[in-house]
């Protein structure tokens, strides 16, 4: 069993934010940067299942140079290789899956895992996006994943409104993973020695036969307004007033 896992880098949620100067994202200067969570879940079952099932994990990033201390991080967990596809440039959930479908079909995988979202914009697309572009099935936030013993397909059970949800896929197919998935594991010092010598191919998006076109561009950011302090009114004439003469509500 061959399995994709995709990995982010992305703030750290502790990180104080603030906008950069041309107000199109966060200034990541001098703050932490960490694998997004919901990716480093996706490493963990993808190690599981390889655990159980035998086969190769490979470990996709795409983003700046610095994005290859994720994939040591992934490859420090257990991981077999990884593949940085550098870009300079602002880049949507589009282009995104346009490259990794272009390393998938590449790599011939038969399992790609994600996390169901990064926690820097929340977009949620880029599973149901490269999904579509390949053609295959998908489940998505799956807090359990099956597969059969004939590696054929792969069962996905994922929370929905007032129970669980039980989908069957056939493999190749595209899965990400929800929090409840499972717990990742902690990268040992022994893995932490042996991922610096594990292999990182490097590839530039440009060299990559993909639709580089962006859909999707960022006007402004900025943070929310601060919450203004409450008011103690004296009687409900004076709440009627100023609902009806400040507010405008009534």
């Amino acid at each position: 069993m061959k399995t994709l896992v995709t990995v982010k880098r992305v703030i750290d949620s502790d990180s104080v934010l603030k906008i950069d100067n041309n107000n199109r994202f966060i200034n990541v200067n001098d703050v932490n940067m960490v694998m997004n969570p919901f990716d480093e879940i996706a490493v963990e079952e993808a190690l599981r299942i390889r655990e159980k099932h035998g086969g190769e994990v490979i470990i996709v990033s795409i983003g700046h140079g610095d994005s290859i201390q994720q994939i040591r991080s992934a490859l420090a967990m257990g991981a077999d290789r990884g593949i940085l596809c550098i870009t300079q440039n602002d880049i949507d959930g589009y282009v995104l899956s346009s490259i990794l479908k272009n390393v998938v079909l590449s790599e011939n995988v038969d399992l790609i895992i994600m996390g169901k979202q990064s926690v820097d914009d929340d977009a949620h697309q880029v599973c149901e996006m490269l999904s579509e572009q390949l053609g295959y099935d998908q489940g998505i936030q799956a807090n359990k994943i099956l597969i059969n013993d004939d590696m054929k397909k792969v069962r996905v059970i994922k929370e929905v409104d007032g129970g669980l949800e039980t989908i069957e896929l056939y493999i190749p197919c595209v899965i990400s993973a929800d929090l409840r998935l499972n717990e990742p594991r902690y990268a040992s010092l022994p893995g932490i020695m042996k991922a610096k010598h594990k292999p990182v191919i490097i590839k530039n998006i440009d060299d990559l036969d993909c639709d580089k076109e962006v859909k999707l561009k960022i006007i402004k950011l900025e943070l929310p307004s601060k919450k203004k302090t409450g008011e103690i009114l004296s009687d409900v004439k004076t709440l009627v007033y100023k609902l009806k003469h400040e507010c405008k509500l009534i």
